[in-house]
């Protein structure tokens, strides 16, 4: 996201020690060929192309899996992503100012695309005093806007409002 940081995804891919790369593939990507793809990431360097990488990432899976719904590369690059923005530490700083951005009656509503985003946003929302939920369970988009937009069909909303203090 920030186009001045110094750290890159192929920083990560074609420096960091094998142990440290599996575990924010497993982390971030909750990839369970974290090690695996990490050895063959380790043993293939260095990566030119997201091309290159995807195929070796590709090639660590068995031959059934690697044609199923999302590329079998799909959780490695969330998992670079999220390392290289620091985006679960950028949501955990927005959960804990938010409500204080809030006038009393105002609402907050949360959009996230994946477990590791809901879980946190989910316990935060319950956990602020400050603040009622309003969805107990998240709005999931309808079958006909996913057909509109098919990117929408992991999208959760959690709504809450800020209490009167």
């Amino acid at each position: 996201m920030n186009q001045q940081q110094s750290l890159t995804a192929a920083e990560i891919i074609n420096h960091w020690e094998e142990a440290k790369l599996a575990d924010i593939i497993y982390q971030y990507g909750e990839e369970r060929y974290s090690r695996r793809i990490a050895r063959r990431i380790a043993a293939q360097r260095p990566f030119q192309t997201t091309t290159e990488l995807a195929g070796a990432i590709a090639s660590c899976f068995p031959p059934q899996q690697r044609h199923g719904r999302i590329h079998p590369a799909t959780r490695t690059f969330q998992a670079l992503r999220i390392a290289v923005n620091s985006e679960l530490a950028s949501l955990e700083t927005f959960l804990q100012r938010a409500p204080d951005w809030l006038k009393p009656g105002g609402r907050l509503g949360i959009i996230t695309f994946h477990s590791l985003e809901d879980r946190p946003v989910k316990h935060q929302l319950k956990s602020t005093p400050s603040l009622q939920v309003l969805t107990k369970k998240p709005i999931s988009p309808q079958p006909a806007e996913i057909a509109r937009n098919p990117r929408a069909r992991s999208a959760k909303l959690r709504l809450s409002e800020r209490l009167s203090s």
